[in-house]
């Protein structure tokens, strides 16, 4: 008897409850993944690997995170529908797509123009309409759309960035790596409080690191 290969409708199925056992509970969030066709995020050469729970690289350095990781990050949001969000790091959309799901705007940075471009066609074809995006350093926040309820960063930096912290609101979460290149990365969650910042681990991660300015194809 022959067998037929997976959907993408069975791979996608099979990737929740692979993040079900390893430990993501939030069943919003696990239904945002579920909403979100992964493979649409992903560059053709990659797309048999979209439903794998592994990092794919998508061009200009940068990767798309493991399903695992944009899951466990968006559990830590604590994301609610009346939730304005700050994004660090667009790359591909597809985390940005699973906030939209949750929140009610998402405003998304990414430093490579045509990564920002790819995205938002992608998010332009699913209709997802609450994402604004822009091009430029993340390192400096969007201060314009200030405050933000919750903030996610996509990519490491030795401490959390100053401007992104100062535009964290009251009672807001943010979620990020901490670490370099050269040593362990650790995923934290920091909420803003009266008394200040108070931060906690959740995990060992590998993320590109955060850099200043914005690509060179802005300028070239």
């Amino acid at each position: 008897m022959s067998r037929h290969p997976a959907t993408p409708a069975t791979r996608l199925i099979r990737l929740v409850l692979e993040l079900r056992q390893s430990g993501i509970t939030d069943a919003t969030v696990l239904g945002a993944i579920e909403r979100v066709p992964r493979e649409r995020f992903v560059p053709p050469t990659y797309r048999h690997q979209a439903y794998e729970n592994v990092a794919v690289p998508i061009g200009h350095g940068q990767t798309l995170s493991q399903p695992l990781v944009v899951a466990r990050m968006t559990e830590a949001l604590a994301l609610g529908d009346r939730h304005k969000v700050l994004e660090i790091g667009t790359a591909s959309g597809y985390h940005t797509a699973v906030l939209a799901r949750l929140s009610r705007r998402v405003y998304t940075i990414e430093r490579h123009r045509p990564l920002t471009v790819t995205a938002e066609n992608a998010l332009r074809e699913l209709r997802i309409h609450n994402v604004t995006a822009w091009v430029g350093d993340g390192m400096l926040g969007w201060p314009e759309q200030a405050p933000f309820d919750r903030i996610v960063v996509a990519a490491a930096a030795a401490e959390p960035p100053p401007a992104l912290l100062e535009q964290l609101a009251l009672g807001g979460i943010m979620v990020l790596p901490i670490g370099t290149q050269e040593r362990s990365q650790m995923l934290y969650r920091v909420e803003r409080t009266a008394e200040g910042f108070v931060g906690a681990e959740l995990a060992e991660v590998r993320f590109v690191p955060l850099l200043p300015g914005a690509g060179a194809e802005l300028t070239g």
